[in-house]
């Protein structure tokens, strides 16, 4: 790592940054280092990275690397460098081909049952609602009080673990003589990162008969949130439990699915 990249991520520690989004930021200006190869940056070489970066991303994708290079630019006191993001057109439909049933989540957790740890991240992950980037603030003594305190984006809040979920990770932490900290850790003691997570999910597919492209962390978090939305029908009290400081991000996990629509539509009855 070089002395930019290693000074830039200071730099969004004092800024309080998440550590998953200092990751995420870290990436990203490497990525744009290495396009500039040398070249000073200035506003016409930001939008023409941009604009090779709308030939290969999608617009959301586009926009995760603008909000990092704009941080680069305050960091390196290049205000007039900051690029707009892409407007994106509010999706309707959920995308279905992506989508986890509760069903194909059942047959994970089957498929796991070789890997006691990976089965519990899963449970815990989609029964509580919480972030993979969370899975620390899950210790031992957030387990045996039954509520974890979780600080994420500049905020905290309390997660509550269902009983059957606390039971079970009492009998986990007896069995594997974890005394204190991190529930979920390597064979080294250091908490489980998200990469270790997704590649231990993404082996589950075949023996599930699960589709890769459904596999991965945060469809648990929207599998929680389309069922909770499903039982309470209360999108407020959702954004609270998914820590989202808006209830717009929260609208994207519960938007219903184009064949919920059609159901919709053909109960309305209107051709004759």
């Amino acid at each position: 790592m070089n002395t930019e990249i290693i000074n830039f991520a200071a730099y969004l520690r004092k800024e309080e940054r998440s550590a998953a989004t200092i990751e995420k930021y870290i990436r990203e200006a490497g990525r744009f280092l290495r396009w500039l190869d040398g070249r000073t940056a200035g506003k016409e070489l930001a939008l023409a990275y941009k604009e090779a970066l709308m030939g290969e991303r999608t617009p959301a994708g586009v926009n995760g690397a603008v909000a990092a290079l704009n941080c680069l630019f305050s960091f390196w006191g290049l205000p007039e460098c900051r690029m707009r993001s892409v407007k994106i057109q509010r999706r309707i439909f959920r995308d279905e081909e992506r989508e986890l049933t509760e069903k194909e989540y059942r047959r994970l957790l089957t498929a796991a049952k070789g890997n006691r740890r990976l089965l519990l991240v899963m449970e815990t992950i989609c029964a509580t609602g919480i972030r993979v980037s969370e899975l620390k603030f899950f210790t031992v003594e957030a387990v045996r009080r039954g509520r974890a305190e979780v600080y994420n984006k500049g905020k905290n809040r309390p997660v509550f673990l269902p009983g059957k979920l606390q039971k079970t990770l009492l009998q986990y932490i007896k069995a594997q003589g974890i005394e204190s900290g991190p529930v979920f850790i390597t064979r080294s003691g250091r908490p489980l990162d998200r990469s270790n997570i997704w590649s231990d999910m993404k082996k589950l597919c075949r023996t599930a008969g699960v589709a890769e492209v459904k596999v991965f962390p945060h469809n648990l978090r929207h599998l929680f949130a389309r069922m909770y939305y499903g039982l309470e029908k209360d999108i407020v009290r959702l954004a609270d439990i998914l820590g989202h400081a808006s209830i717009n991000m929260t609208r994207i996990y519960t938007m219903e699915s184009g064949a919920e629509h059609r159901r919709q539509l053909e109960r309305m009855r209107l051709v004759i």
